[in-house]
């Protein structure tokens, strides 16, 4: 496993509250400002360990893969408060004073700490590709290829509820993060997942129904490795995502990014639906021509960018692999 590093500074929020950030993180790959830098950002409780032992990207990321760290270095950083460096003090109690976009601020902050002016590209699944469109609204010349995959620019009506739903839950419930995790995992999948998975098998054993047992397993495990203040922290941050801040016209923002935009969407997801990508998609291609939009085709909603590898690798390959990159 690459090494954990870590950042320390003071940040001011924009709620105006000054917290100080141990931000950690993890390259791959080649050496730092040898090779070009991919920037991946992690889902809701993943973390920066994006390959290699335990990494939770492996299947496209590493020696000779789609991301080939033979090629590029990949530069992960965890979310502020996220709980991966286990320790008790970076953890972050006052949750509601975060944004999206203050995340999105801590990594320009990082990079400038890191003396990387230039990112080849930027790629996160769900929260973390929402955090990728935060960071090129932010720094419109940074990012050669933004690629957000099963995300937004901005947490919709329905995504907020979601997130309110979930809050409640890690607020109120006895077992908080297991109750909130089953919530999740009901989201991140689709009816016709679950049929194909469980199809209303009985477990006599225990007499419950495998869904049942399934949802339990996933949130003790979630309960096992993860922290209550990490979880609310990231269900913050997911709430919050929106590159207008909430008074500027998207087109304005978006068609001000100098990336190429490869929008990643999934047919079934229903968390970050895909109508909400192909109207991202059909308004900003009138202003902005290197925009472009895949769609992974699964029966299993949104975790289907964990699962649909295969289909993944190909989007990609358009990007990582036509070009010399050295």
């Amino acid at each position: 496993m690459s090494t954990l590093q870590n950042i320390n500074f003071n940040y001011t929020t924009k709620s105006g509250k000054t917290t100080a950030i141990a931000l950690s993180y993890q390259l791959f790959g080649k050496p730092l400002h040898e090779a070009p830098i991919v920037m991946i950002n992690h889902a809701l409780t993943g973390n920066s360990n994006v390959t290699g032992e335990g990494g939770w990207w492996n299947p496209i990321v590493g020696p000779n893969k789609v991301i080939d760290t033979n090629a590029f270095t990949v530069l992960a950083f965890n979310i502020p408060g996220n709980g991966h460096d286990q320790l008790p003090s970076s953890l972050i109690e006052n949750y509601k004073d975060f944004t999206a976009r203050d995340i999105a601020e801590i990594f320009a902050i990082a990079l400038e700490h890191l003396k990387i002016k230039q990112l080849f590209a930027v790629i996160g699944g769900s929260v973390g590709g929402g955090l990728a469109w935060e960071l090129a609204a932010l720094k419109p010349a940074l990012i050669e290829h933004l690629i957000p995959v099963a995300s937004d620019w901005k947490s919709t009506d329905w995504l907020i509820a979601n997130c309110y739903i979930q809050e409640q839950l890690l607020n109120n419930s006895s077992q908080p993060l297991i109750d909130a995790r089953m919530h999740a995992m009901s989201l991140y999948r689709t009816p016709e997942s679950f049929k194909a998975k469980f199809d209303r098998i009985l477990q006599k054993e225990d007499n419950v129904f495998a869904v049942e047992s399934w949802l339990n397993y996933h949130g003790n495990v979630l309960n096992d490795r993860f922290q209550l203040a990490a979880y609310k922290m990231m269900n913050q941050v997911l709430k919050t995502i929106d590159i207008t801040q909430g008074s500027r016209d998207f087109i304005e923002v978006a068609s001000n990014i100098k990336s190429n935009i490869h929008i990643v969407t999934i047919n079934s997801d229903l968390f970050f639906k895909a109508k909400e990508n192909w109207d991202t998609y059909v308004d900003l291609k009138s202003h902005k021509d290197n925009v472009s939009i895949s769609e992974i085709q699964s029966i299993h909603g949104h975790d289907a960018f964990l699962m649909e590898y295969e289909q993944l690798e190909t989007i990609l390959e358009s990007v990582f692999k036509p070009q010399e990159v050295y």
